[in-house]
């Protein structure tokens, strides 16, 4: 009897669907990485000059021309990996915010950490770093400006959440409020900066990969490693959240610490990545989507495939920034903007269903 019933449970129309989704949710992650594997070799090809891809993995094992193996070890592979991690970053920071805040529209951008970081940049180059060399002394200098406003803005966001216990319908529009401010202090700056000064900090808030080096690089990876880690971590307490605020409660969940950590993770991996490639919008914001849309919300799938949907994202937008106009380089920031807002919009329509 008690065979017949586990072979009926296991034959259970439940268990099967269950089994498929997560046959289907794994399958997808398999063919994201498989994509995203063939658009780093697509990118590490393609540029103002463009290498035949046999040659591209020639120079990967460190063969052929001497000169062709340093612009790919030393120019387009840093470029590929740092719009990777920026990419998968952004986009696992955003699936977080969205989740903690219960908010389709949370996001590094939506939330007004992106134009904090542009007005603190900003404000170091006004006070004196334009001008300079491309010396590793500006380039830090400006990082640490755009860290300092980036985390600015997330300190206000989570003083909203600690001590007001602020709605996430609150939380957005505090964001709101805080983009609009520190666009207003980064317009108020460039009124009255220089020529060479607003054109620096012009070309800052484009977003630009190739500003990263190894050691930024290095140092984006573990930020962005361990972001992933902590979310997935506590995916389960997410999932449980999805449900409702008093159903997480009811089960234990410590509902107020979770969304203070969450989004302080998440501000604090957004800081560190826009801090040294600039303010790269939409890619955040649109990459949970299309993961919701195509295998649901279960957290602990939704984060690793919102990193790579947002790290293919990217990497296949800095490719096309860098040759669609050819030979000049378009800031893949620019690409990510006219290319994220309709599709955003398209999500909307088609993928309203998916928050309720």
């Amino acid at each position: 009897m008690s065979t017949d019933r586990s072979s009926k449970l296991a034959d259970s129309p439940g268990l099967r669907s269950h089994r498929e989704s997560k046959r289907r949710k794994i399958g997808f992650l398999v063919g994201m990485t498989c994509v995203l594997c063939v658009l780093w070799i697509v990118g590490i090809a393609v540029s103002s000059v463009t290498y035949p891809i046999r040659e591209v993995i020639t120079a990967l094992a460190q063969r052929g021309p001497e000169t062709q193996q340093l612009a790919i070890w030393h120019v387009r592979i840093p470029r590929v990996l740092a719009a990777t991690v920026a990419g998968g970053g952004l986009a696992v920071a955003g699936a977080a915010m969205q989740s903690v805040l219960r908010n389709p529209l949370g996001a590094p951008f939506t939330l007004g950490i992106s134009h904090a970081a542009a007005f603190g940049a900003a404000v170091t180059i006004a006070v004196g770093t334009a001008g300079l060399e491309a010396s590793m002394f500006s380039i830090s200098i400006q990082t640490v400006g755009a860290f300092a406003g980036a985390m600015t803005a997330t300190t206000v966001i989570l003083l909203l959440v600690t001590y007001r216990e602020a709605t996430p319908e609150t939380l957005i529009l505090t964001g709101v409020a805080i983009g609009s401010l520190f666009s207003a202090g980064l317009a108020t700056i460039q009124y009255f900066a220089t020529d060479a000064e607003v054109a620096e900090i012009v070309y800052w808030t484009f977003g630009d990969v190739s500003r990263a080096g190894w050691d930024e690089i290095a140092l984006m990876t573990v930020v962005f490693v361990c972001g992933l880690a902590y979310f997935i971590y506590h995916s389960w307490s997410y999932d449980i959240l999805d449900a409702g605020t008093e159903t997480a409660m009811s089960l234990g969940v410590d509902v107020e610490k979770l969304r203070i950590r969450g989004m302080a993770v998440a501000s604090l991996v957004t800081a560190v990545l826009i801090s040294f490639v600039g303010i790269i919008g939409f890619v955040g914001l649109i990459a949970p989507h299309i993961v919701r849309m195509v295998i649901g919300g279960t957290e602990r799938f939704l984060l690793p495939a919102s990193a790579l949907v947002g790290a293919a994202l990217l990497v296949a937008a800095d490719a096309f920034a860098r040759t669609v106009v050819s030979p000049i380089v378009l800031p893949v920031g620019i690409v990510t903007s006219f290319l994220g807002a309709p599709l955003f919009l398209y999500l909307i329509i088609k993928g309203r269903r998916y928050w309720g």
